[in-house]
This record gives structure tokens, C-alpha cells and sequence, in this order.
């Protein structure tokens, strides 16, 4: 069975042969480790099938967004700021700041702009051509959703334009949702197998907003987008993180296929509740706790989220998000050791 086809079973509960899953890392821990960590993913060929090594590319030259000290500004007019060397920066000028600006303001042409550099759908359609013919999965970057509100009008802006009911946040909604359609149309019209999305809406404790306002404001914006999707028949893959529990019925009525429920955030139990059996799951490990544990400790977290998700139809992923240099080696490899052991048959 390919990878595709298997990670197709797993989000549609056909019967996967084995759980799919992954382990990303920062380009701060590429540096660091360097050949140490290359040579770690080469000894795990189920976890990271086909890897060749990075050619010694590990990030000697940090890409925009994640050199410290520096500046960047967006396509959207967004001022990225970085004081983390090779980890992502963020936004501290928005362009929205001032409703204003909005009468004249215009999003980026997707028909030759990405967030932060060129796009070229030419070259796109090559690539999915061939990642298709190859058998693999296509996915397509429906980018920014709920996150973009707040990076084009600042975090506290938004906030109170949530609480207040700003007249003009409809419009602004509105403008996103309709850049979103049309990059959406693009990405279906060439036959990718999902969409991904990516909409931080959630802090660890709760939403950023209440239920309410999201229903009101947002769900009709995710709506449109997953359902279109969705007849197309397209996956929805969503990434959020933080503490959704609370609208995770929403999202499945959005038309979902696939979220990655953090497990600090939502808990194990939480998770269980609200996903299993329902909707897939790409659990995500608690990335908080790596630096932290033994490896023992964190063969047992895998251990305990696969005993507790794992299904026979399917609907679990697993996903480790290794974004800090002080996460040790042994405990990368004890992830890698229980991934292959708990994930696949």
C-alpha cells in the first residue's frame, strides 16, 4: 500500500495498514545538531521513507522570517520581526491597524504571489502532475484564516472588534474569505487529493474568542471554504493550535476531514471525547514537555496516545513538532523509536 493510499484509509476510516505519522523540526535544531540529526532520520526509513540526507544544507543561512534581529515585511503588508534566531518571528506592524486603510486596501494576487515570496502555478501543476503519476499524496496551501485577521489587524485590535461587534469586521471577513475562494478554486482545479488551512484560534486554556462570536463571525467564512472542498472531493485538512474542544462539532459541520488537536491544550481524555470514532485526528504531541522528559517518559506519552486513539477503521495521525535546540538527542530518537514501534505493524 503507498503512503497515499494508506493516508487515505486513515482519514476516511477504510483500514489503514499502519497509523500515519511524522516528526518536524525547526531550523534552529537542524543547525544545531547538524549531521547528528541527519543521521538520526536515516536510521528510521518507515518514519522518514526515501530520506537522502540534507546535502549538508542545515541552515547556515536562515530563510526571511527566522534570521534574528531582522525585519521583514509580508505580500500582505504585514512586518515580521524575529528574536529568536531560526525560529518563525512575528508580526509587530499590521497594515489594518487603522480601518481606514481598508477602503483601499487589496490582498495579494494569487496569481503570482504567495505570503512571503513568488508563486508560480505553472510550476505547481508540473509538480502535482508528477507527485501524482508517483503515486504520492497532493495537498494544496489554502493558507491563513483566522490567524490573517489578526496579523492584518493586530491581535488586540481584533479582540476588541470581536467584543465590540466593529461594523467593519464583517467587511474584512468578507475580503479574506473571498481571497481565500478563489486560491481554493485554483488549488481544485488542479485535483489535489486535500486542502490545508492554518488558523491558530485557540490559546492553551481556551479560544481566542467565545463560541458565540466564532459562530457568528467565522464558522460561515470556514464554511464556504471546507464545503467547497469538500464537494470538490477534496480533504480539509485543518491545523489550529490550542484548546478547541469547544467547537470541534462545528468543525466537523464546517466539513473537516482532519485537525491536529494539541495534547496539552485539549487532553488526552478531551481529545478522545471530542474526535474519536468522529472525525480523524492528527494528535499532537506535547512539543512543551520534550526538553523535559526521559526518553522512557516519552515513549509512554506515544504509548498512551496510540492505546487510547487507535482504531482498527482508523481516524488517528500522529504529529511531534521538535522546535527548540535544547530538546536532547536521545529524547529525538526515543520519538523516532516509539513512532515506528507504536505507528506501524
Amino acid at each position: 500500500m503507498t503512503h497515499r493510499e494508506n493516508w487515505l484509509r486513515a482519514i476516511e476510516f477504510r483500514g489503514p495498514e499502519w497509523i500515519p505519522c511524522g516528526i518536524g523540526f525547526a531550523p534552529i535544531v537542524w543547525r544545531h545538531y547538524r549531521g547528528e540529526l541527519e543521521r538520526v532520520l536515516m536510521d528510521f526509513h518507515k518514519l522518514f521513507p526515501g530520506y537522502q540526507g540534507q546535502g549538508g544544507q542545515f541552515f547556515d543561512e536562515m530563510p526571511p522570517v527566522y534570521r534574528q534581529g531582522e525585519y521583514f515585511r509580508d505580500n500582505w503588508g504585514c512586518v515580521w520581526y524575529n528574536a529568536q534566531e531560526g525560529l518563525e518571528g512575528i508580526v509587530v506592524e499590521s497594515p489594518l491597524t487603522d480601518w481606514d486603510a481598508l477602503e483601499t486596501y487589496r490582498p495579494p494576487d494569487i496569481a503570482t504571489l504567495s505570503e512571503r515570496g513568488a508563486r508560480d502555478w505553472d510550476a505547481i501543476a508540473r509538480h502535482i502532475v508528477a507527485a501524482r503519476a508517483a503515486g504520492h499524496l497532493t495537498v494544496g496551501d489554502g493558507e491563513r484564516l483566522f490567524d490573517r485577521l489578526y496579523f492584518l489587524r493586530g491581535f488586540e485590535n481584533l479582540m476588541l472588534d470581536f467584543a465590540t461587534d466593529d461594523p467593519h469586521l464583517p467587511r474584512l471577513i468578507q475580503m479574506l474569505s473571498d481571497h481565500e475562494m478563489a486560491l481554493v478554486r485554483r488549488w481544485l482545479d488542479l485535483g489535489v487529493d486535500a486542502v490545508g488551512f492554518h488558523t491558530d484560534i485557540g490559546t492553551q486554556n481556551a479560544l481566542m474568542i467565545s463560541p458565540e462570536k466564532f459562530r457568528r463571525y467565522i464558522k460561515p467564512m470556514f464554511m464556504r471554504l471546507f464545503q467547497s472542498c469538500r464537494q470538490a472531493g477534496a480533504h480539509v485538512c485543518l491545523s489550529s493550535d490550542g484548546r478547541l474542544l469547544e467547537i470541534v462539532d462545528d468543525l466537523i459541520e464546517c466539513g473537516i476531514s482532519m485537525h491536529d488537536p494539541q495534547l496539552r491544550a485539549n487532553t488526552l481524555e478531551g481529545i478522545v471525547r471530542a474526535y474519536k470514532g468522529r472525525v480523524c485526528a492528527t494528535v499532537d504531541l506535547d512539543r512543551q514537555s520534550f526538553p523535559f522528559l526521559t526518553p522512557q517518559e516519552l515513549r509512554d506519552q506515544v504509548r498512551q496516545v496510540v492505546d487510547a486513539m487507535a482504531a482498527p477503521e482508523g481516524g488517528l495521525m500522529l504529529s511531534a513538532g521538535v522546535w527548540g535546540a535544547d530538546v536532547p538527542l536521545a529524547n529525538i530518537v526515543a520519538l523516532c523509536e516509539a513512532m515506528e514501534e507504536c505507528c506501524f505493524p
